[in-house]
């Protein structure tokens, strides 16, 4: 098991902790900390004495997103990969496409179906990739300082790669989150049904965990099931068509983006994402 940037925790025989443990970077996401992640989590999977998985994070802030310092080439090379999209060596949109595929949007599906419930344990800002680690989750239990934003497409892409947003927020509120960049708070978060519950900072984690011992209370196999028919409900709503479909704008937008100005995101992002973060 990987345990890069990652913390794994039982505070209770029953219940799996892991805890994203970059806060120098404030959480931001690597290729190594997602595959350890991904490790974490299917090690609490397959411990059967576990019923309740939390994600939490060190430090003020749950997650600002991709990593946007990694060097990339041959960030894939060695991988054991969990999912079937290969050509990750390749060139122009196919290979950067390939990463993305498993790592983004194939990562957040395989963590969403785990047959467990799982509740993340937020506080602080979550920034676009960040919101990956945390719509996920079955259940979402926030601070009252916690912030989410996507700022995609003030970058010159249509949203994040794993595209929940008018499940999480509604169409309305997903399309102004989308078009102008602007955070959404903890309260707005829960009043939309984004957010379960929201608590003091200090009451965050003893909260979190009392929640999941009464979950972790109830029947193994009952609420497996219960977990898979509501996912399944949301399913046949045409979730799954509608995010390959933005998967795939998202994949045109890089492309674009490298034509138009050499880069995978509009450059000119560059010079404005200090007044946009100065409105979170």
């Amino acid at each position: 098991m990987s345990t890069v940037g990652i913390r794994y925790e039982n505070p209770d025989p029953r219940i799996a902790r892991i805890v994203l443990a970059r806060p120098d970077t404030r959480n931001a996401k690597d290729t190594d900390l997602l595959y350890a992640l991904n490790d974490a989590f299917d090690q609490a999977a397959r411990d059967d004495a576990v019923k309740v998985i939390i994600l939490a994070a060190d430090g003020p802030h749950f997650s600002s997103g991709h990593d946007m310092r990694e060097d990339l080439d041959g960030a894939m090379d060695g991988r054991t990969t969990v999912g079937t999209w290969c050509g990750f060596g390749c060139d122009g949109a196919e290979g950067y496409m390939a990463r993305e595929k498993e790592i983004y949007l194939g990562f957040s599906e395989r963590w969403r179906n785990i047959p467990k419930p799982t509740i993340a344990e937020v506080q602080g800002k979550v920034i676009a990739g960040g919101l990956m680690l945390v719509w996920p989750c079955d259940i979402v239990i926030a601070a009252e300082d916690a912030i989410f934003a996507d700022n995609t497409v003030a970058m010159g892409i249509a949203g994040a790669e794993f595209f929940n947003h008018p499940w999480e927020l509604g169409v309305r509120k997903a399309k102004e989150m989308l078009f102008t960049s602007d955070a959404v708070t903890a309260a707005d978060a829960h009043r939309l049904g984004m957010v379960n519950h929201v608590v003091p900072n200090d009451e965050l984690s003893e909260f979190t965990l009392t929640l999941a011992r009464r979950i972790a209370d109830q029947p193994m196999f009952a609420l497996k099931l219960a977990k898979e028919s509501v996912n399944t409900a949301q399913d046949n709503q045409g979730r799954v068509n509608a995010m390959q479909t933005s998967f795939a704008a998202h994949q045109l937008c890089h492309a674009h983006n490298r034509i138009i100005g050499g880069h995978i995101i509009d450059t000119s992002f560059l010079t404005r994402q200090q007044e946009i973060a100065r409105r979170w």
